[in-house]
């Protein structure tokens, strides 16, 4: 493990001071979404969050009252500048995905760490079944380099611990976190348990190739008996990325597939902006949400865990953090692209209460721990772990 100046040690003091190094809204990215959710829960917690965006040269820069600086991927001076204002914190948190920074697969990254005088714990949103030489060569010095690497499944510490040169000593899991809706009235019930109103299915999140909405699509035009009918809403814009490369081909594809299934009348596409606390209530109104992703190799998925935090039951495509979380009975597992598959999976879940209700209370039972307070708690436990690190870095 890499130790740091004593000059950054903690005193022991419950509040600290903690660098947040990230993408940053208003970028649209899961990673800028979890750390401004993060730094605002450690926020909460009393502690001190300074805010270093990375910008990767071609958004307005950001700097204000919740960013204090930013790293402009490829520049020298800025890299110097991000690393001087991090060093003045307790610890920081780096979130880490290959393609947020400069450099071939996001290699500056390692240059930013090195000239950081402050513990580091990097928070790994991606760990390659099967990476390229370099990414896991960078991956593997990323690791050297933390005071503590922070993964949020047993599949990524698995992944990590078994296909890579790390010291598993240095790995902790600690969950996504996730808002939780309103507490509910005792009594309250779901609608759809008491038969009052129509299944509604969701999917939210970035729109784009490979999110598997297409097979769903078709597994609704197989519950076309079904009364009442099923519902099902897409929910959210074409990813910025998808968007300046493509347009919106995919979301076009889909609506036709709706066309040509005869479901468009079933099929609702709402690219409506929702803050955290209206998309919460929102997830939280629908029957069962559905991810028909088609990785087999996500260990991370910031919408499996907003959709268990809010109490909803999950159908999922067998991708390996959905196995891990929906174990318990919080949903079901289906295999990737199979339209029928998913159809018998949501047949079972709208036509039986008792299921319905059961996955509910388990994904209820689920929510807590997963809250962006019980997060941050963890994190800033973290922090207190490395109030040890006292000897100087070899650079």
């Amino acid at each position: 493990m890499p130790t740091h100046s004593s000059s950054h040690a903690f005193t022991g003091a419950s509040t600290k001071r903690v660098g947040m190094l990230s993408t940053y809204p208003p970028k649209l990215c899961g990673l800028a979404t979890f750390a401004a959710a993060l730094t605002l829960a450690l926020r909460d917690l009393g502690h001190r969050v300074d805010v270093v965006r990375i910008n990767d040269g071609t958004e307005p820069a950001s700097v204000g009252q919740t960013v204090v600086s930013e790293l402009i991927n490829g520049s020298t001076a800025s890299m110097r500048n991000a690393a001087a204002t991090l060093s003045r914190c307790d610890a920081v948190i780096i979130q880490h995905e290959y393609g947020i920074f400069g450099g071939v697969d996001g290699d500056e990254v390692l240059q930013l760490l090195d000239a950081l005088d402050a513990p580091a714990i990097v928070v790994l949103h991606t760990v390659p079944l099967v990476p390229s030489p370099h990414q896991k060569e960078v991956l593997e010095e990323l690791c050297a380099r933390a005071a503590r690497v922070v993964v949020m499944t047993e599949s990524a510490n698995d992944r990590l611990c078994s296909s890579y040169d790390v010291d598993a000593r240095n790995v902790a899991v600690v969950p996504h976190g996730a808002a939780l809706p309103a507490a509910e009235r005792p009594g309250d019930t779901p609608a759809e348990v008491i038969g009052v109103a129509p299944p509604q299915l969701l999917t939210w999140g970035l729109l784009g190739p490979g999110k598997g909405i297409e097979h769903l699509i078709d597994a609704v035009a197989l519950l076309g008996d079904l009364r009442p009918r099923v519902r099902y809403t897409v929910a959210g814009v074409t990813h910025p990325k998808v968007f300046a490369r493509d347009g919106d081909v995919y979301r076009h594809e889909l609506m036709r597939r709706t066309w040509a299934s005869g479901v468009a009348g079933s099929v609702t596409f709402d690219d409506t902006y929702r803050n955290v606390s209206r998309l919460t209530r929102f997830v939280a109104s629908s029957s069962v949400v559905v991810l028909p992703y088609d990785s087999r190799d996500q260990v991370t998925s910031g919408v499996l865990v907003d959709a268990i935090a809010a109490g909803r039951p999950v159908i999922a495509t067998a991708f390996p953090h959905a196995i891990e979380l929906l174990a318990t009975g919080a949903g079901i597992v289906v295999p990737h692209g199979d339209p029928k598959a998913m159809a018998d999976a949501i047949r079972m879940v709208v036509s039986d209460p008792d299921v319905l209700a059961s996955m509910t209370t388990e994904a209820r039972r689920l929510a807590p721990s997963l809250s962006w307070a019980s997060v941050a708690t963890r994190y800033a436990h973290i922090c207190t772990e490395l109030d040890q690190i006292s000897e100087p870095v070899a650079m």
